[in-house]
């Protein structure tokens, strides 16, 4: 349900609190039946940072809402965004993220990846105070997760990682053969090279 928005919501956003000036508005201004239950929005905004759109994708129980990629991603594909902000409720007035929020998180950030569609932030909001995944570093930290990397993803970090070690173990051989040419003791040249006795006899 795309969420009407006034002239003055319209903005640029620069930070985290901007955000949610925005979205507490929107929030308080659900009848007090709705707003016991969580809601999930996607706020889309362009490569300046301003809002293109507002929509509330999911709306659950008291406890939780239920999202998939393509809620989330649809809309903000559609309208052409450059980049989108998640934003849920929390009914019960706790910021702390939930192991659902954060695996949430997790997924959509490498979903964002693939679509060339990134997710800057995730809120979790109440009628008086908030939680930004960017501002606490969280969102940093599922960054480095690999539990959603797509699997052509994990393929292309192993072939890089591979590439690596080959390009250090030339560099060791290179080294060990120019030591073993100087009369350096085997020993020696294995501690500095990493490279085993046996492999530096061989060559």
């Amino acid at each position: 349900m795309r969420v009407k928005l006034t002239k003055a919501q319209r903005i640029r956003v620069l930070n985290s609190v901007d955000v949610y000036e925005v979205m507490q508005r929107i929030l308080l201004r659900e009848n007090k039946i709705d707003r016991n239950k969580e809601h999930f929005w996607v706020v889309c905004l362009s490569n300046s940072n301003k809002i293109l759109l507002i929509e509330l994708v999911s709306l659950g129980t008291m406890k939780k809402s239920l999202v998939d990629p393509t809620e989330v991603f649809s809309f903000a594909l559609q309208k052409r965004a450059a980049q989108l902000i998640m934003v849920h409720n929390h009914p019960g007035g706790s910021l702390q993220p939930s192991p659902e929020d954060t695996d949430i998180t997790d997924r959509m950030y490498q979903v964002g990846l693939f679509l060339d569609l990134p997710v800057i932030d995730h809120l979790i909001i109440t009628e008086r105070k908030f939680y930004s995944f960017k501002d606490s570093g969280l969102l940093a930290e599922l960054s480095k997760s690999e539990k959603y990397v797509l699997k052509y993803k994990k393929e292309e970090q192993r072939i890089r990682k591979e590439g690596e070690k080959k390009g250090l173990l030339k560099k060791a051989v290179e080294m060990a053969r120019a030591l073993k040419k100087k009369g350096i003791d085997m020993k020696v040249i294995a501690e500095v090279s990493k490279l085993s006795i046996k492999q530096i006899e061989k060559m």
